[in-house]
């Protein structure tokens, strides 16, 4: 699990920097940049639509994690918006908090 920590900050902190990057060098106009390219049809839009529906899988686990309860649907949309640096959060959270990984897929209560 501490080699799994590791990537998680890793990811965090790669994001958090490359995304401050970004804002400052080209706004904060991601939307009409994402949906746009998912419009033309192109490769970029296709990683676009590809990378919304890991999205959509990740928000969905994460609030079926919560059982669908109002915390977990709110969870479930920062997993959505969010992307890997509120996913990559969100878990070492969760793995400190347990070593057991049916708990970490499954939440308190499934496993």
């Amino acid at each position: 699990m501490g080699a799994f920590r590791t990537l998680l900050t890793l990811i965090f902190v790669a994001i958090a920097g490359y995304t401050t990057v970004t804002i400052a060098r080209h706004g904060m106009g991601l939307m009409p940049i994402f949906f746009g390219d998912i419009a033309t049809m192109a490769w970029p839009g296709q990683f676009n639509f590809d990378f919304l529906c890991m999205l959509t899988l990740s928000g969905l686990w994460v609030s079926w994690r919560h059982r669908f309860s109002p915390a977990g649907l709110a969870l479930g949309l920062l997993a959505l918006f969010g992307g890997a640096f509120f996913l990559s959060a969100y878990l070492l959270v969760v793995t400190s908090r347990t070593s057991d990984v049916r708990v970490l897929l499954l939440g308190e209560g499934r496993a």
